[in-house]
């Protein structure tokens, strides 16, 4: 307990302040994705998440947007283990050679109606690896890309408004 006290005094306080303004904007479009995902769906909107060949800071992103703060699940975006399960398949970084077959794979085990989303540059035309020996093609040029989440890499908070725009203007 003397080491829990004494880190607290020496470090300070290590959180920050929440911006009320953008607590209130993802709180706004948090509950109009998820009224528009049930409208949609029915239920939750699954995804399955692919990592092809990236750095990692997509993956990052990805996994701020279900911290507490933002939390998609609340939303109803829930991520899931099997590409069975999924309604959209989410793909981060450029294709590499090793995961064209396994991206392949994971669309066709999908089951129908089914669309593909891209999540950064990388994995929209290969972003800064697109001329690497190991890069074979974009996901586009691959798989039918519905919606692409730009950034290198995307904040939670685009990542969240561009599913409700793509969700707004499409009726899945």
């Amino acid at each position: 307990m003397i080491y829990i006290l004494k880190n607290r005094i020496l470090k300070g306080i290590v959180t920050r302040n929440i911006d009320p303004f953008l607590a209130r904007k993802t709180e706004i479009a948090g509950r109009e994705l998820k009224s528009l995902i049930r409208k949609n769906f029915g239920r939750s909107l699954d995804l399955r998440e692919v990592d092809t060949g990236s750095c990692g800071a997509c993956e990052s992103e990805i996994i701020s947007a279900n911290n507490p703060f933002y939390d998609l699940q609340r939303f109803g975006v829930n991520f899931v283990a099997s590409p069975r399960h999924a309604d959209a398949l989410l793909v981060t970084g450029p294709v590499a050679k090793n995961m064209f077959l396994a991206l392949q794979k994971t669309y066709q085990a999908m089951p129908e109606p089914k669309f593909v989303i891209t999540c950064g540059d990388c994995a929209l035309d290969g972003g800064l690896f697109k001329d690497s020996y190991y890069v074979c093609q974009a996901v586009k040029d691959i798989l039918p890309v519905a919606l692409h989440i730009p950034g290198c890499p995307p904040k939670p908070a685009v990542i969240i408004q561009q599913l409700l725009a793509f969700l707004k203007q499409k009726q899945v």
